[in-house]
């Protein structure tokens, strides 16, 4: 009964530490000229971007909705949600489409899609802190798979969940 009563934890007891989780695997892609990833498992799909229908006085980092095999999915503009410099679509721009808690799917714009990383303990940084400014808000935190260094989004949070 006295668990029950406890507060509720803080956002870094909630968070296992790195080293007592096993490796990960994260969806690596471009954003400008920087490597981001989310978590795999919270990617149902990659598709190229089919046509996008804007939505009248949708926040600025939505780009409108689109229709993936019978799917309505809002797609929001990762580089606008990040606040970094627009771009114009290139060939290799796909739509991660992502899961999110209440069981709906949502697309998110990116520049190219990398490759799955596999992180183990000691490649991981879990924190927030790792960044200063606004991606901290979406930051899960590092990653630095063989020397490289990438940018470990929180779904939920770039969802808006």
């Amino acid at each position: 009964m006295a668990d029950a009563m406890r507060a509720p934890a803080s956002l870094a007891e909630r968070r296992a530490p790195a080293e007592s989780l096993g490796p990960r695997e994260f969806l690596s892609f471009r954003l400008d000229a920087d490597t981001y990833a989310v978590a795999l498992a919270g990617i149902r799909e990659i598709v190229s971007p089919p046509p996008v229908t804007e939505v009248p006085r949708a926040p600025p980092d939505i780009i409108g909705i689109c229709s993936v095999r019978g799917l309505l999915v809002t797609v929001i503009d990762l580089r606008r949600r990040l606040r970094l410099p627009e771009a114009p679509p290139s060939r290799l721009s796909r739509i991660l489409l992502a899961n999110t808690e209440p069981g709906e799917v949502v697309g998110l714009f990116v520049d190219e899609v990398r490759q799955v990383v596999r992180l183990g303990a000691s490649e991981l940084e879990l924190t927030a802190n790792v960044l200063g400014g606004d991606l901290a808000d979406h930051v899960l935190g590092v990653g630095r798979p063989d020397g490289d260094f990438v940018v470990l989004l929180d779904l939920n949070r770039i969802v808006g969940t």
